[in-house]
């Protein structure tokens, strides 16, 4: 009798093409075809619980081997004044 931390699983009508595909990504990671189901349900189901990224630090990781450095300012032209669409209806 299996106990609350084992449970057998039965997957009926389970597509050949799909346990083919199962079967040589087990035989790729040298895992049997169940060890690489579990695999498969176990990064799955946990993957949820990583804390969401951080844009800014995935940024600063991304960059960390470059060292201190900074950009360049780039020089740039004053904000031209917005066009007045009120001369446009003095044409009568």
């Amino acid at each position: 009798m299996p106990t609350d931390s084992m449970i057998d699983i039965t997957i009926q009508n389970f597509d050949d093409d799909l346990k083919n595909r199962l079967q040589k990504r087990a035989e790729y990671y040298g895992r049997s075809l169940e060890e690489e189901a579990k695999e498969i349900l176990r990064a799955v189901l946990t993957e949820n619980s990583v804390k969401p990224l951080n844009l800014v630090l995935a940024i600063e990781r991304r960059f960390a081997d470059f060292g201190d450095f900074e950009l360049p300012t780039i020089a740039r032209e004053p904000l031209r004044e917005p066009p007045n669409f009120e001369d446009l209806h003095d044409c009568t």
